[in-house]
């Protein structure tokens, strides 16, 4: 910013308020008060060398702007006067002042009755005590503010117009209140106290995780209702008393673990911060997809001596059955499974599932009693994309241990696909067929023989077994990728089980070789079958398998496979 150039702007600023003086008072002339009021205070952060003047100049014009409400008795306009002129107190680290502008803002939406604009106060109010270092006021004000959405959500999806703001700005504005809440808690946790419970902490630093899982997913679907039919919350500590559940809780200056131990929550700070974190799982992700190569390896160990060495006392001392992620930014793009320990795959020690979020997670064991398959695919190269020839056999094997009805190339298509849910109750969906997850769900498809159908579209038709007394337990998509990187296609992926309305789904990073894929998906499917096999647990053994024939040792080939959602 050039000195004329901003002398340029403050000349036209002052043109414009001398304008506005000659206005009749309104709430349009209150509005661009305000406005004019935040470039006064826009140019003063932007110098280098403090001008004392724009701070005057933004203070004095917010006092005009509060004039005009004040005579039209606007409280809900002079909530944000009152609220923005906080904000230039607290950029100027007049904490005090700020706090007491900012009461003054939550007092007038109470009493005009705008908690979308209350929600900002309170979250305004929590930002400037945790600047101070008071934990325990911030916290209440970022409860209260995560309250205020709440209250506001059914309207902004309904589009009412008293409340300006859209879906996809609620929900970015909810994962950033539900973050920064998540540090305060877990900064709390670590001031602990004598006698003091820190264990509430915690849990309610992993449930305003859930929440905030809960917005990414909704984000990326565009479907605010995702987890309306997930009306049913039971406690997974309950059902699955032997899993241990891992929430890596990536924050702006630190990496923290959550880990739910049967029944307990213990946390752990792990020595490296989220750029190391985030380039170390980008290489292990690009290496790992070499399959002539073994150079992952360091990788793999650096990642487990992070993610996995801090557990493994606690591991030791207890009986586990399965290790569940619900991962998070570039940890989603990443097979967990192929953690190295210096000896060994994380595989080989335990079963291992991701779910983006339990409270979206039904865990019921399968139902292999009166199981029917609905299988899919496509053998001939179709729209530009190769053909996969082994899908045949695999369907065929997959039909030999469920029955069912089988819909191959030209048959399968989006109406047949949509035909064939209406009129069966099937338990498990396979799709052999490529699939591609984009960092949008607009980019994301499956292919069918003459069409690409959205995921959106895919979850509309199994959607419908969302609402019967058994919704689907399995769907399968064994030929599906996901960009190098790209932590949203990866989210996707994750919540494919969600969207879908399904209990579970098994499906893959990136593509990987048409027989490999047969011989993994069949041998998943045949351990499955066996009474008293948990889906991690035939998944474990089908890996295992492949890994141990040596043209498959390699990661590269059994890895990409994830166990989605309910791993029992």
């Amino acid at each position: 910013w050039r000195a004329g150039y901003s002398d340029q702007i403050k000349q036209l600023l002052e043109r414009a308020k001398q304008h506005l003086d000659n206005c009749e008072d309104s709430t349009a002339k209150a509005y661009a008060l305000i406005n004019t009021a935040l470039i006064y205070a826009d140019l003063r952060t932007r110098f280098q060398k403090q001008d004392q003047e724009l701070s005057f100049a933004a203070v004095n014009t917010y006092n005009r702007a509060l004039a005009v409400t004040k005579n039209l008795n606007d409280q809900r306009t002079a909530s944000y006067v009152y609220g923005n002129m906080a904000k230039l107190y607290e950029n100027e680290k007049q904490y005090r002042e700020a706090l007491e502008l900012t009461r003054q803002a939550a007092f007038s939406a109470q009493r005009s009755n705008a908690p979308e604009a209350l929600y900002q106060w309170n979250w305004q109010n929590g930002r400037i005590f945790a600047k101070q270092g008071q934990l325990d006021a911030a916290i209440r004000s970022y409860r209260l503010a995560i309250l205020d959405l709440k209250s506001i959500r059914n309207e902004i999806s309904s589009g009412y117009a008293a409340v300006p703001c859209s879906s996809s700005s609620y929900r970015t504005t909810a994962k950033k209140i539900s973050s920064e809440l998540v540090d305060l808690l877990l900064q709390r946790a670590s001031r602990k106290q004598p006698d003091e419970d820190i264990e509430q902490l915690l849990i309610e630093a992993r449930d305003t995780l859930e929440i905030l899982k809960v917005y990414e997913l909704r984000e990326y679907f565009k479907d605010d209702c995702l987890d309306a039919a997930r009306s049913v919350k039971k406690k997974i500590d309950v059902i699955s008393k032997r899993a241990v559940i891992i929430y890596p809780v990536l924050l702006p200056d630190r990496v923290e673990l959550l880990v739910s131990f049967a029944g307990k929550l213990k946390r752990y700070t792990l020595p490296v911060g989220v750029d190391e974190l985030s380039q170390e799982a980008l290489i292990f992700r690009k290496t790992l997809m070499k399959r002539t190569s073994w150079e992952f390896l360091p990788h793999a160990q650096k990642l487990y001596d992070w993610l996995i060495r801090p557990l493994e006392n606690d591991l030791q001392a207890i009986p586990v059955d399965t290790l569940v992620f619900v991962p998070d930014g570039p940890l989603r793009s990443i097979p967990m499974s192929a953690l190295h320990d210096g000896k060994q795959f994380l595989i080989n020690r335990y079963p291992v599932a991701i779910t983006p979020s339990l409270i979206l997670t039904d865990p019921q064991p399968v139902k292999r009693d009166g199981a029917r398959l609905l299988a899919l695919g496509i053998t001939e190269p179709v729209q530009g994309f190769p053909g996969l020839p082994y899908v045949a056999d695999e369907l065929k094997a997959i039909r030999e241990i469920y029955g069912g009805e089988t819909l191959l190339n030209d048959q399968f298509s989006g109406s047949s696909l949509a035909e064939s849910l209406k009129k069966e109750p099937y338990s498990i969906v396979h799709i052999a067929s490529h699939g591609h997850f984009g960092n949008d769900v607009d980019n994301t498809f499956l292919l069918a023989f003459d069409e690409k159908l959205t995921m959106n579209r895919v979850g509309q038709y199994v959607g419908l077994y969302r609402f019967r007394e058994e919704p689907l337990d399995l769907i399968t998509l064994s030929a599906c990728e996901t960009a190098v990187g790209d932590d949203r296609a990866a989210l996707g992926l994750a919540g494919v089980a969600v969207r879908a309305g399904a209990r579970s789904a098994l499906a893959t990073l990136w593509h990987v070789n048409d027989p490999v894929s047969y011989e993994l998906v069949v041998e998943f499917y045949q351990q499955l079958s066996s009474p008293g096999c948990s889906r991690a647990v035939a998944l474990q053994r089908a890996q295992i398998k492949l890994m141990k024939q040596e043209q498959y040792e390699h990661p590269g080939y059994w890895a990409p496979f994830l166990l989605i959602n309910n791993w029992l």
